[in-house]
């Protein structure tokens, strides 16, 4: 499983690049913010909202710690995604949020 740690998230956000980021938190959650431009989709319905994401790109999987959005990315990847686990999750996250 690929792995990008907050920080290094935080610098290609600040470096103005493309990223597609998707927040598996509860809605509780999100609540109390989320990375500018994360798309919520909550851990529960990642697996009937696959027909929303696109296999030719890349996704970086958020939640709180890490281990939910780790589990997303193993999930993603067996079904052909391309997808990146962000390490530490919002804990670590020390950039803006929305």
């Amino acid at each position: 499983m690929k792995q990008i740690t907050a920080k290094e998230v935080e610098t290609l956000i600040n470096e103005g690049k493309k990223i597609d980021i998707i927040d598996v938190r509860e809605d509780f959650e999100v609540a109390t913010g989320k990375i500018p431009g994360a798309v919520h989709i909550p851990i529960g319905s990642i697996e009937f909202r696959m027909d929303e994401l696109d296999k030719s790109k890349e996704y970086i999987i958020v939640c709180h710690s890490g281990a939910r959005s780790g589990a997303v990315t193993r999930f993603l990847e067996g079904h052909g995604f391309n997808a990146t686990n962000m390490s530490g999750g919002m804990v670590e996250w020390e950039g803006e949020i929305e």
